[in-house]
């Protein structure tokens, strides 16, 4: 065969045609002006606000840098963290025990669980307080012993906050345990595991996926909501604080060291926090 032939029947070689690209619309990134100017306008702002708030003297930050670390601001500091991790605990111990209740097939148990969430989440948590503080005025002695030295302040704090937070760990915990596939748990109980085996190795490492981040804004709420003890005379970090002001007339510096203390730990617990969801959420999407 002839290279004359052989050159007509040898296929083209690969590539693009001449006119490749002509004709197709170039991409242009939009011109982002308007996001920049708002960016540097907030950052001006910012500034301000700081200049604002740290070369203005009546804001003493001499005298919040002497008490920061004072004896009684930390001791109300380690009160509060106490009552936050012991509110947190019972909470939850009780509000995990509501929400089985809610989740049985035993009618009493589920009406029981639900007037329970349903009547402490209508409650104001003050209005809680105060009720629990005037106890006494209803029970004057209670298996004989007066009512009045058995429930002091800090017990009134206990009782009280623990009531209104196992209200909402019920719903929390309830949710979580809905959240988690009906499929598996069925398929646990074809292979036979009993049931705690299914709680503990099904279901709750799953709910957990949907419990901790709520559960964490819970804890975050609870050591902030802590403050509102104080109306009882219960020496948490704002009463500790309150103590020095009313003696020094100092309002404003006292009531930033208990607002920087405040920052300080919430922030401590939301990283905290963030740790423990991705440890959670291993194997899922939200790992990402």
């Amino acid at each position: 065969m002839s290279s004359n032939t052989l050159a007509k029947t040898a296929p083209a070689a690969a590539g693009p045609p001449a006119d490749a690209g002509e004709g197709q619309p170039r991409i242009v990134s939009r011109p982002r002006t308007g996001q920049w100017l708002a960016a540097v306008v907030v950052l001006v702002l910012l500034a301000l606000a700081a200049n604002s708030v740290i070369r203005n003297d009546a804001f003493q930050w001499d005298v919040v840098a002497d008490y920061f670390t004072s004896a009684s601001v930390l001791r109300g500091l380690g009160l509060t963290l106490w009552l936050t991790a012991l509110v947190m605990a019972l909470g939850f111990a009780l509000g995990t025990l509501l929400a089985v209740m809610r989740l049985s097939a035993n009618p009493v148990l589920r009406a029981v669980s639900w007037g329970y969430v349903w009547l402490f989440r209508s409650m104001p948590i003050l209005v809680q307080l105060l009720f629990w503080f005037n106890i006494g005025a209803l029970y004057p002695h209670i298996l004989g012993v007066r009512t009045v030295d058995l429930f002091g302040p800090i017990t009134v704090a206990i009782i009280g906050l623990t009531l209104h937070e196992a209200a909402y760990a019920a719903e929390v915990v309830r949710g979580g345990i809905l959240s988690v596939d009906r499929g598996q748990i069925e398929a646990a109980q074809a292979l036979g595991l009993s049931r705690l085996r299914r709680w503990r190795r099904i279901i709750l490492p799953q709910a957990m996926r949907s419990i901790v981040p709520p559960a964490g804004n819970m804890l975050i709420g609870t050591l902030k909501g802590t403050s509102i003890v104080s109306v009882i005379a219960v020496q948490d970090l704002l009463y500790s604080v309150q103590l020095v002001y009313h003696r020094t007339y100092q309002v404003i510096p006292m009531l930033l060291v208990a607002t920087i203390w405040y920052v300080v730990v919430t922030s401590l617990l939301s990283a905290g926090q963030f740790y423990v969801e991705r440890h959670y959420a291993r194997g899922s999407e939200r790992t990402r």
